[in-house]
């Protein structure tokens, strides 16, 4: 199947928010298996670099390939955010309408961008670090946010 490159990275960015991409060959596979897409190491390699992908540490210390930022009129389906959370979670706590993630190294910008695309109810926004997220909830809302995260992450 021969497709643009925009259609091309948004299946690419369709297949990393799926599946636990560790290699450009492994996503050259999985285009061709899963989308009909016959494309080179050198294609993909490009697509990652202008899609901004980084590779992120996940549990066991295997790093796989996430594209940390979208269209901010683009929702994230509230599966993927409860996949994302599951995954990278790993404490929350709060202060007040602050609410704090903790993450592994490297991780915390993907769980601040899925959060960010979710529009979850009373989150007004999020800041990431390398393993830590400040997620900042409207006014009172503190404790409903974090009961929320807690449920999504499955802590």
């Amino acid at each position: 199947m021969t497709l643009s490159k925009t259609q091309r990275q948004h299946r690419i960015g369709l297949l990393l928010s799926d599946h636990a991409v560790a290699s450009q060959l492994q996503l050259v596979k999985l285009l061709a298996e899963e989308e009909g897409i016959v494309a080179t190491q050198a294609t993909v390699s490009r697509d990652l670099d202008e899609m901004g992908a980084v590779k992120v540490r996940v549990g066991g210390g295997q790093s796989i390939y996430a594209v940390p930022e979208h269209p901010v009129d683009q929702r994230a389906p509230l599966d993927h955010l409860r996949r994302v959370m599951g995954e990278w979670v790993v404490e929350a706590t709060r202060s007040g309408d602050l609410v704090v993630l903790r993450t592994p190294p490297g991780s915390a910008h993907v769980v601040a961008s899925a959060l960010d695309r979710s529009g979850v109810d009373d989150v007004i926004g999020t800041v990431a670090g390398d393993d830590t997220l400040l997620v900042i909830a409207s006014e009172g809302s503190g404790a409903s946010v974090l009961e929320h995260v807690t449920e999504l992450s499955g802590l």
